[in-house]
């Protein structure tokens, strides 16, 4: 039997290095799934740590159905966020560009410590003014903060651009309006059983060798010049871009798909914290949620939760939790 040439296409895309630092602490959300319900397709919330939960299975096709199932969760506390300012866009040949703002008349002083804010106008001659042209814009979007405060958090409130759902602009604007100034809760924007995309900034871990970057193999203990180096770096007049160097690892920006909200809490539900508080977190002394399995980041860091981009038919029913684990060691 003769040999068999195995072929497979490259991983990844040679179009931009995906290890490059972060620019901001806070992720950039590039593509929405903008539904045909006037809300927000996006919240924000602090990353707590992780425990485990128990619950009875739920889902009709599962072949665990009425099982008893242990599953790792992240907690995310979640404060309020403020609506700041309305945002609208037109549409040219180069994508969608700003073109008009409506900034809400009350704003919270915390906010002066991240921007410079303008001068203060009348809302309600500013927003007159994009009802008049309406016809004109393409897509409406509205800029929030949130408020670490609210959660003892020593913190900035991070600013950042949220699309808005809906059939049209005229519906997208309406709603815009009447949340401007307001204080959304994030069970306006997500249910429980609902399933959310994470975007986070990664843990950095600084400069690393290949063996840590991209687990290359550990070289003989005889080898010359080091176990923890690659081998040959190839040819001098080839490019050598694509062979394993040391460089920056960690505090990228990612992106996990369809994880799955397992709880919201009450207003008055405060019952997650172990005793000694959260390694390296502290006490949650707002409202939280509970995400299936791991996220990115360390803890105390901005997740930004969207509407799912690649949504699948599973259940989006909320499993009922029997126990979450209390005990203080819990990690990442």
């Amino acid at each position: 039997m003769g040999h068999i040439k195995r072929k497979r296409p490259r991983r990844g895309s040679l179009q931009f290095w995906h290890r490059k630092r972060a620019r901001r602490i806070y992720p950039r959300v590039r593509n929405w799934n903008f539904g045909k319900t006037a809300k927000l397709l996006s919240f924000t919330g602090y990353k707590a740590g992780m425990t485990h939960v128990l619950y009875v299975e739920s889902a009709k096709k599962s072949s665990r159905k009425g099982e008893e199932i242990r599953r790792p969760v992240t907690i995310v506390e979640v404060p309020e966020m403020k609506v700041l300012a309305i945002r609208a866009y037109k549409k040219d040949s180069y994508g969608l560009k700003p073109c008009f703002e409506v900034w809400a008349d009350s704003i919270d002083i915390e906010l002066k410590r991240k921007l410079k804010l303008p001068k203060k106008k009348t809302e309600q001659q500013k927003i007159k003014q994009i009802e008049d042209k309406i016809s004109e814009f393409s897509d409406i979007r509205v800029l929030a903060y949130t408020k670490p405060e609210k959660i003892k958090l020593k913190k900035k409130p991070d600013l950042m651009e949220i699309a808005i759902g809906g059939n049209n602009v005229s519906e997208k604007f309406n709603y815009a309006k009447e949340i401007l100034g307001t204080e959304i809760d994030i069970s306006k924007v997500f249910k429980e059983g609902e399933f959310v995309d994470v975007h986070a900034v990664t843990t950095g871990k600084g400069l690393q060798g290949v063996v840590k970057r991209f687990h290359v193999k550990l070289k003989s203990h005889k080898a010359e010049k080091g176990r923890r180096r690659i081998g040959t770096l190839g040819n001098w007049d080839a490019k050598t871009w694509r062979v394993a160097h040391p460089g920056q690892t960690g505090y990228h920006t990612r992106t996990e798909h369809n994880k799955k909200i397992l709880r919201i809490s009450s207003e008055s539900e405060n019952k997650i914290t172990p005793s000694g508080g959260i390694i390296n977190y502290g006490k949650i002394s707002g409202k939280y949620i509970l995400l299936s399995g791991s996220i990115p980041g360390p803890k105390k860091r901005q997740i930004r939760l969207t509407t799912p981009k690649r949504a699948h038919k599973k259940s989006i029913e909320a499993p009922e939790l029997l126990s979450i684990n209390l005990r203080s060691q819990q990690g990442n």
